[in-house]
């Protein structure tokens, strides 16, 4: 494999950290173009002055407060990178022209990021699923053929399944779902939860806003349109089985009968390491399933009842057009909400539910094909949320 040069997005984040940490073992094989980071500067400092990247970006914050933090964590005074802050320095690190932009930013946000990455010629290592759903047709446009690699571990599992047959092979694609940490209960049973429970993965360490989308299986409806789009299958062929342990991390079921899955341990390394090395797989990345050890792996089906997220997903991704920008911008909402103790978490669904349900009725504008119509149609749903945040209050 040759040398890639790789911009991070969210460098300060668990994806973003956790590529830091596979580029560091594989020496020579990668370097940093750039780094873009939130609002943790003293960390972003530290990653800039530990891989001396040229470039290290901030949403927020203070020029001369990050360059001084980077000049006391480099202790070199020759180290002196370009520094962006603001909020549209991701999107002007996205577009500068690494090899790969790893795009592990959280949230709509980072539609305009993943655009300008693919307007440069990068390869995308896509692990804000966010900006594939909410602007469908606009990143579709943008991306050439197998520019898009896909970090979350469930899609990353099925395109790793997919290279075991032809595209006309395939019967459908099962994505799995650990069922969060309110795996069978009924819905009565959620009417109490509490956002410190809702934060408790029983397999992975998130933020917020992942983790409480993981707890309404929000997240799992999201990934069921991001398959539709990455691999241009049908909903009706896209199924969701719940997994408790996560060894498996989906699976495709091809026309003759076999199902090939991929698996390994519930982490995030080796998604990473393929997003940055994709087609090529690195040495050593993560320690393979210990097959001398007894373990037993569940499957259970989906309660919709419960956990009616994926329901609507569905329903939402048929419609196409704003629809997924609406779903998504409601979630995010209803999760502040939630966290600010506003909403109760069985409401998170419901307000979603009641916001799409208002822009079907053509309460609503936005145009999918441009990126401002994708905006508008973000932030008229985070205005309808706002308001039946209100009222329930």
């Amino acid at each position: 494999m040759t040398h890639r040069t790789v911009a991070l997005l969210g460098s300060t984040g668990s994806i973003g950290t956790q590529a830091l940490e596979v580029m560091a073992a594989h020496p020579g094989r990668f370097s940093v173009a750039a780094l873009a980071g939130g609002g943790n500067l003293a960390l972003l400092a530290q990653q800039a002055a530990a891989t001396r990247a040229p470039v290290v970006a901030a949403a927020s914050g203070d020029a001369e407060t990050l360059r001084a933090a980077i000049a006391d964590a480099a202790g070199d005074p020759g180290y002196r990178p370009e520094v962006l802050v603001g909020p549209e320095a991701a999107t002007t690190v996205a577009g500068g022209g690494a090899d790969v932009v790893l795009n592990g930013i959280t949230g709509s946000i980072g539609l305009a990021p993943t655009l300008a990455a693919l307007a440069a010629g990068s390869t995308l290592a896509l692990a804000n699923k966010e900006s594939l759903i909410v602007g469908g047709p606009l990143v579709q446009v943008a991306a050439r053929p197998d520019q898009i690699v896909p970090v979350d571990s469930e899609h990353s599992a099925i395109a790793q399944c997919l290279r075991g047959g032809r595209a006309d092979e395939v019967r459908r694609l099962v994505v799995t779902a650990s069922g969060g940490p309110f795996r069978g209960r009924s819905r009565a049973e959620l009417a109490d939860v509490t956002p410190e429970q809702a934060l408790a993965h029983p397999n992975f360490s998130m933020g917020r806003v992942i983790t409480t989308n993981s707890a309404t299986l929000v997240n799992k409806g999201l990934e069921v349109i991001e398959a539709h789009l990455l691999f241009d299958v049908p909903f009706e062929r896209i199924d969701v089985v719940v997994h408790p342990q996560q060894q498996i991390h989906s699976m495709v079921e091809f026309r003759d009968g076999s199902t090939i899955a991929q698996l390994g341990p519930p982490r995030m390394l080796v998604p990473i390491g393929l997003g940055l090395s994709w087609p090529d797989r690195l040495d050593d990345v993560d320690v393979p399933c210990d097959w001398s050890r007894a373990q037993s792996w569940d499957f259970h089906p989906l309660d919709d009842e419960a956990f009616p997220a994926v329901r609507l997903a569905r329903q939402v991704g048929e419609a196409g057009g704003t629809f997924p920008a609406v779903y998504n911008a409601a979630n995010e909402v209803a999760v502040d909400a939630f966290h600010d103790g506003a909403l109760s978490f069985v409401a998170i669904v419901d307000t979603i539910e009641e916001v799409v349900a208002t822009h079907a009725a053509g309460a609503s504008a936005g145009d999918a094909s441009t990126l401002e119509g994708v905006l508008a149609a973000d932030a008229w749903a985070r205005t309808a949320a706002r308001d039946l945040v209100l009222a329930r209050g």
